[in-house]
């Protein structure tokens, strides 16, 4: 099993594919499927029955799971960038390779 260096809640840039360029924040990310799910990006039109929560029905507009090899970790200053670990002192943390700061 891969170590995935994006989780959710982080803020990503699309860097390959249909939305390139595209940025949001990670809502949930599938380990098992190696994809995850990005809040305003790869949105499905979804046709949902009606039911007791939708009474209506209808068509629903969903974000779809994109592959995460093609998103990019953003920095605070807003650039895309990859991403390292380190330990300082007894803690694991998350780096940014562009700008060496921890996130």
């Amino acid at each position: 099993m891969t170590k995935l260096k994006i989780k959710s809640g982080d803020t990503v840039k699309v860097i390959a594919g249909d939305h390139k360029g595209s940025e949001g924040k990670v809502l949930q990310v599938l380990i098992d499927k190696n994809k995850a799910i990005v809040e305003g990006i790869n949105l499905v039109k979804k046709h949902t029955k009606p039911s007791a929560q939708n009474p209506q029905g209808g068509i629903v507009e969903k974000e779809a799971a994109i592959q995460i090899s093609n998103l990019s970790l953003l920095t605070s200053k807003g650039d895309a960038t990859r991403v390292g670990y380190r330990m300082e002192g007894d803690n694991k943390v998350r780096f940014s390779k562009k700008s060496n700061e921890v996130i």
